[in-house]
């Protein structure tokens, strides 16, 4: 069973990182998976890897499209993202360095919760402005 699943009401309303938000949660139910069936810590890291480089190709291509169109809220959602990118690298870091339990327990919860209330929060007041501009 999925940790977390897509649903319409999770729509920015730009197809691109609306896929984009599919595969990082794709990718968190990977994770889980892998804990869940107690897979090797070299899958594990591995999966873990592919989240902190999907995470930061996905900010990247949000703010790409801000700088594009102007989003005037820009700044505050890219310090959000600065956040979650290091705390996501001290994860992985953490994991590296065999504090396996501290993945278990704070990847899931934390990175479930912070895509949750960033995807339905603050991502979802950029999807006007990028309309406005022809993103869809």
């Amino acid at each position: 069973m999925p940790l977390m699943t897509w649903t319409e009401e999770m729509s920015v309303g730009v197809k691109v990182l609306d896929n984009d938000h599919k595969t990082l949660i794709r990718l968190l139910n990977d994770l889980h998976d892998g804990i869940e069936a107690g897979r090797t810590r070299a899958t594990l890291e591995s999966v873990l890897e592919g989240l902190s480089r999907y995470t930061k190709i996905h900010f990247a291509r949000e703010e790409r499209l801000f700088a594009e169109t102007g989003f005037a809220g820009a700044a505050a959602h890219k310090a959000e993202h600065d956040l979650m990118a290091r705390r996501v690298m001290n994860m992985q870091s953490r994991f590296e360095n065999g504090q396996s339990l501290e993945l278990s327990l704070e990847a899931m919860n934390f990175i479930k919760s912070w895509l949750t209330h960033h995807i339905q929060g603050s991502d979802r007041e950029y999807g006007p402005c990028l309309n406005a501009k022809g993103i869809k």
